[in-house]
């Protein structure tokens, strides 16, 4: 049985609660995107296997009637684990052929049984919804005959560039955090002399590429100093590739309360719904978790809602329906500002939306986030359901949910030499907690860092 959440997110992208979906989380999309983007002159890396693991937060989305694309099966005990939850699981699908340094979408273009197999569901109805839709994406639907849920790879690249959520929002009339956008080197460097009196003063600016994504491409220029080195590797570039391009946005450093996180759905037909709001979790600009709902007051949540109508409105005048994440501000002085960038995709909180409903009761308190590992060999889900099992609930409206197991020891898979075992590996525990107030919820959080800081190695102390 689907949930609520789901059958309203396939009415919308599909015009039927009932379509069946073929869900893909490629959690790479925005890399993909970037390729023909001239960002900052840093490395980008290529996509971690902790990241490519968190494909398998798809899960918790889809419902029994629905397949999700996996580059590796769901282990066994936490599928079992997540049913007994009362969770309502997908079919599995694993391409036949995978090499762990391909995409997911690359993997299943290279398997003719999987091929063969989304034809079927494509032949039946079948939609397929990535997390983000790219060229590959596309090439995938039309060679299995599946129908994309999403627009076109093209529209969707363009409205995610976060220079055009900038200008859309100022279009808009929303409050904007302080800032300009830039697309060659010249602009870059007339934004930076203009603010040199500001970085003296010890007042940062933050530079942000226009598909970077978690705190990657992005950097926060403390000073004079820092800004002259980030022109110096621009033009050391310009003067190697013969092309002075650069798409950034550079934006006041704001104190802020939190950060925020609200979401989008614009069907078809361009009716747009606010599906949530909620508090975003960050660290130097890494996404953490979130926290639900959002502490906003009433005057802070209209302003969201208007922001959301906005958005949409102007989303679909360009061709783009579907889910959209939303990151905002509220300041150090409660000033909303609602629109700091645009992710039109799906987005760590969609995946969360299955399983609030069934587990966040009305009147609760809920916070998604992972928990670090630092691990000497790979970890079965069994020790990690003991070491849980040691967090006591208070009442029945209490409960920890491991939402993702993969990511634990994603990094065990690589090889030897390439950052794999015998050295210990970091891993990420990704859970969801549920309380029936902030205090208890952060008691029930140290509890569960410290039981899962147990299956840890001990670091070594150094003299």
């Amino acid at each position: 049985m689907s949930t609520g959440y789901l059958r309203k997110l396939k009415r919308a992208l599909t015009g039927s609660a009932d379509t069946p979906l073929v869900l893909l989380c490629n959690f790479e999309a925005e890399a993909q995107w970037a390729r023909d983007h001239v960002g900052l002159p840093v490395p980008s890396g290529a996509t971690r296997p902790v990241v490519a693991a968190m494909e398998e937060l798809g899960v918790l989305l889809a419902g029994a009637g629905d397949a999700i694309l996996l580059s590796r099966p769901l282990d066994p005990d936490y599928r079992d684990y997540l049913t007994r939850q009362g969770l309502a699981l997908p079919t599995m699908l694993v391409p036949e052929n995978c090499r762990p340094e391909r995409s997911t979408t690359a993997n299943a273009l290279d398997s003719p049984v999987l091929l063969d197999r989304l034809r079927q569901l494509g032949a039946a109805g079948a939609h397929l919804l990535p997390m983000g839709t790219t060229a590959d994406e596309e090439e995938l639907a039309r060679r299995s005959g599946l129908t994309l849920a999403t627009p076109a790879a093209a529209v969707v690249e363009r409205v995610n560039s976060k220079i055009y959520g900038r200008r859309l929002a100022e279009a808009a009339g929303l409050r904007p955090v302080p800032g300009v956008c830039c697309e060659t080197r010249q602009e870059l460097a007339e934004v930076l002399t203009h603010h040199r009196r500001r970085l003296e003063s010890g007042e940062p600016l933050v530079v942000k590429d226009a598909y970077g994504v978690s705190g990657k491409g992005l950097l926060v220029l403390e000073n004079p100093g820092r800004a002259a080195q980030l022109l110096r590797m621009v033009d050391r570039r310009a003067a190697r590739t013969g092309d002075d391009r650069i798409h950034v946005v550079v934006e006041e450093w704001l104190p802020k309360r939190c950060d925020l996180n609200y979401q989008i759905t614009i069907a078809r037909d361009g009716r747009a719904e606010l599906d949530f709001v909620k508090q975003a979790l960050t660290a130097q600009g890494v996404h953490q978790g979130h926290l639900m709902p959002a502490e906003l007051s009433d005057g802070q949540y209209r302003q969201i809602e208007y922001a959301a109508g906005a958005v949409a409105d102007r989303l679909y005048a360009d061709g783009y329906h579907g889910v959209v994440g939303v990151d905002a501000i509220v300041g150090a002085d409660e000033t909303v500002y609602p629109v700091l960038e645009i992710n039109a995709r799906l987005n760590m909180s969609t995946y969360q939306g299955g399983v609030t409903e069934l587990c966040q009761p009305p009147g609760t308190v809920a916070l998604a986030r992972h928990y670090p590992l630092r691990l000497a060999a790979s970890l079965e889900f069994d020790a990690v359901r003991r070491a849980l099992a040691t967090v006591a609930t208070a009442r029945d409206t209490e409960r920890v949910l491991v939402t993702c197991f993969a990511t634990v020891t994603a990094n065990a898979l690589l090889p030897v030499g390439a950052g794999g075992p015998p050295e210990p590996f970091d891993g990420r525990l990704y859970a969801l907690l549920v309380a029936a107030d902030r205090d208890r919820l952060d008691d029930l959080d140290r509890a569960v860092r410290a039981a899962v800081t147990t299956l840890s190695v001990a670091e070594e102390s150094h003299a």
